[in-house]
């Protein structure tokens, strides 16, 4: 097999990242790799849990210089490292604050950057070495672990790059700045910012700005050409708060499908277009689309999907294998699709078909509608009659009122059996900070704690 080199080192004075303003070049990137090396178990895996951009992707290229993977499971409760000890015994956390702690063997990130030396040896890594292991959880509960190899990611990330610099108008990635409010260890954070600063020449911030007023902060001080790699929700909020927004060259997008109007506000607000990214665990990214130009994804350049529905299958590029999707597809060409939702997200009412994630795009076209989801209680809780749930955040817009209003304008965009039984108005939604996600198991939880708190109308009732 062939071996790779860990970062792109055309120029290994330029940054790597920035922090606070200032740069970290890619020389420096190198030297901290090899010192963190140094610390690291002879054997394990990798639960790299630092808060930092930079000190993650740190973490990331010292366990593959030690051979050893990362874990990127879904989330770090308790009860997750417990799992991640059955499956990974020799597993050990690596943190970058005192404050942070986990039942696994703690290597503590250096407080001191290395030396920069005159070596200018890039690391070259076997293109089939495992890099990471993305966790999913399983029907179970249990983490199921999908094996990436060096060789994929490597390849996954120039087609990202190729793709996202076509978009900015350039040549290449190289100097684009990557802020981002997306966790490194969130799958599409890892590849669309520690992985793009790896091996494009582009150059991350080391920060997560949350609040507003801190993103068009960090926006303002990030170095042209500039990217936001976001979420629909985050975007929504951003763009709701009213702060002002610094023009930036390329927004991206992804987690969950994103509306076109929220899209051509994005695009207006910040001056640059907008992108969504597209793929899944057992691909990674595969395709993008400009949201204000259609509702068809362009598969990236060397990849192909064919089948149709439940059974599309992406091979070609860096998906060396023909591999399903998770998701329910229009293929229209072997290179252009539509995405109709997730093969677990379908809802069968009166014999009609849609999904959750369509019913749900809807729900948050309709004004003064700030978030929102759909949820369909279990079997067992229905006496046999399905009856769709709306939870709306809806700000300023009494419940009655707004009862009347979603169900009208849901109406008039799906079919009548899929308009909401009930309409319950919400503070907000227990979406996974980082991401905006709305994990099942915890959505439904959640939901079915709010509708034993007290009555809940049926829509349409005062």
């Amino acid at each position: 097999m062939s071996s790779l080199p860990l970062i792109w080192a055309d120029d290994l004075a330029a940054p790597f990242a920035w922090r606070d303003g200032q740069a970290i070049s890619r020389h420096q990137y190198l030297a901290d790799v090899r010192q963190l090396a140094q610390l690291l178990p002879e054997a394990g895996a990798m639960l790299n849990l630092t808060g930092d951009r930079y000190r993650f992707a740190v973490g990331i290229g010292a366990a593959m210089l030690r051979g050893q993977s990362s874990l990127l499971p879904p989330n770090h409760t308790p009860d997750m490292i417990e799992r991640l000890r059955g499956l990974f015994p020799a597993a050990y956390a690596l943190v970058d604050h005192p404050s942070i702690e986990a039942a696994l063997p703690i290597v503590r990130y250096p407080a001191e950057p290395a030396a920069v030396s005159n070596d200018t040896e890039v690391p070259l890594i076997d293109e089939a070495a495992l890099a990471v292991q993305v966790l999913t959880s399983g029907s179970t509960g249990a983490p199921v672990p999908h094996a990436k190899r060096w060789g994929y990611l490597h390849r996954g990330a120039l087609s990202e790059a190729q793709r996202l610099a076509e978009q900015m108008g350039l040549r290449h990635m190289n100097g684009v700045t990557l802020l981002a409010t997306v966790p490194a260890q969130h799958m599409y954070g890892f590849e669309s910012t520690v992985l793009l600063a790896m091996l494009s020449g582009a150059a991350i911030d080391t920060g997560r700005p949350f609040y507003p007023a801190d993103i068009a902060a960090a926006l303002s001080r990030a170095a042209r050409p500039r990217m936001l790699v976001t979420t629909p929700f985050h975007l929504k909020s951003l763009l709701d708060s009213g702060v002002d927004l610094p023009a930036i060259d390329l927004t991206l997008c992804a987690t969950a499908p994103l509306s076109p109007q929220l899209a051509a506000r994005a695009e207006a607000g910040l001056a640059a277009p907008l992108m969504e990214i597209y793929g899944c665990t057992e691909t990674g990214q595969v395709a993008t689309r400009r949201t204000v130009a259609g509702a068809e994804w362009r598969t990236f350049d060397g990849l192909y999907i064919t089948g149709d529905g439940d059974a599309s299958v992406a091979q070609g590029g860096h998906v060396p294998l023909a591999t399903t999707l998770a998701d329910v597809l229009e293929v229209i060409t072997p290179t252009s699709f539509r995405l109709l939702g997730r093969s677990n997200d379908l809802i069968n009412i009166a014999g009609k078909r849609s999904s959750l994630g369509h019913l749900n795009f809807h729900l948050n076209t309709i004004e003064g509608v700030s978030d929102g989801a759909f949820w369909l209680p279990p079997d067992d809780a229905t006496d046999g009659v399905v009856r769709l749930i709306a939870f709306v955040v809806a700000p300023g817009v009494p419940p009655a009122e707004l009862s009347k209003k979603v169900t009208a304008a849901m109406r008039q965009r799906v079919d009548a059996a899929f308009v909401p039984r009930r309409v319950v108005s919400v503070p907000e939604l227990p979406r996974v900070e980082g991401t905006g996600k709305l994990p099942a198991g915890t959505f439904n939880a959640w939901a079915e704690r709010m509708l034993a708190a007290g009555p809940n109308r049926p829509a349409g009732e005062g």
